[in-house]
């Protein structure tokens, strides 16, 4: 394993931020640590980087603590932005490139990539604070990757950008993940984790609720949800038997059933009662485990 967390701890004064979290991250592997504000997330992260110290516990990535020797093979981008408004773009990724051991021509061949790639190559000798909220988003990003590190911890890599910029970040991470980086983030946007993360990490309170491979935590739900597209009496299934739950939505409903075999049983039902358009049964999302493992603390 690339990067152990062993019953780490953190405690600030009588405030426990971090308890007895136990995880191992595979290398080349891309993981999501998940949770509400105030889960810990951050503070995890902090302490991987070796920026904050566990009260308890240790961290080792690659059987070692990650300590400043290590810095040129770690990239952060950090959740608050930390550029300087007032330096130009090109020098400023220059600067944070030399810092991690690079010389000046390779930073600026790799920066150059990185500008045309995310589109702003004509912002390079722009100040960073004329810049729009997704574009210094884009360059804190860089700033991140551009040393090409071989562990990557990104907290809330997506925010700020608009729809067609996520995809950009996107397809980012997974060619950085496909060239054998490691790669931890966390993101508010259940549906980024889900379709990027192998293994996921949920925090409550600074412990972990869940934690383990998507598809295997999928699985033992014991749930799914069942979505119908139709005009009809669709109402009525809110009290069918093995219907836990019932949305109603722009098309029809959608509703979360104990078995398959609710699924059939209303299927049969609604046969001659229902206009039927689409008649789908789908594994429980992300967002469902994480609303049923966290969303019972805000009730």
């Amino acid at each position: 394993m690339t990067l152990e967390i062993a019953a780490v701890t953190k405690r600030f004064g009588e405030t426990t931020a971090v308890d007895q979290l136990t995880l191992a991250i595979p290398e080349g592997n891309m993981f999501g640590l998940l949770g509400a504000n105030g889960a810990g997330k951050t503070t995890t992260f902090r302490m991987i980087l070796g920026l904050l110290a566990p009260t308890e516990g240790t961290i080792r990535w690659q059987g070692e603590p990650i300590d400043y020797s290590k810095s040129h093979l770690i990239g952060y981008l950090p959740e608050e932005r930390g550029l300087y408004p007032k330096l130009k773009v090109k020098e400023q990724l220059v600067y944070l490139g030399q810092l991690r051991g690079m010389k000046k021509a390779e930073a600026l061949s790799e920066i150059d990539r990185w500008l045309e790639r995310f589109h702003i190559r004509d912002y390079a000798d722009r100040r960073v604070g004329e810049l729009s909220k997704g574009n210094q988003q884009k360059l804190q990003f860089i700033a991140a990757v551009l040393h090409r590190p071989k562990l990557i911890i990104l907290d809330e890599p997506f925010s700020g950008l608009d729809p067609v910029n996520v995809e950009l970040l996107k397809e980012a991470v997974l060619d950085l993940k496909t060239n054998g980086a490691t790669i931890v983030f966390s993101s508010h946007r259940m549906e980024h984790v889900e379709e990027l993360c192998e293994h996921v990490c949920i925090l409550h309170r600074g412990r972990a609720v869940v934690a383990g491979r998507l598809r295997e935590l999928k699985r033992s739900f014991g749930k799914k949800n069942l979505v119908i597209h139709g005009e009809g009496p669709l109402e009525e299934l809110e009290r069918f038997p093995g219907v836990l739950q019932c949305k109603r939505t722009a098309e029809g409903v959608r509703l979360q059933i104990a078995s398959e075999e609710t699924a059939q049983a209303i299927f049969a039902h609604a046969a001659g009662k229902v206009a039927v358009r689409l008649f789908a049964l789908e594994e429980p999302s992300l967002n469902d485990i994480f609303i049923e493992k966290v969303g019972a603390a805000y009730e």
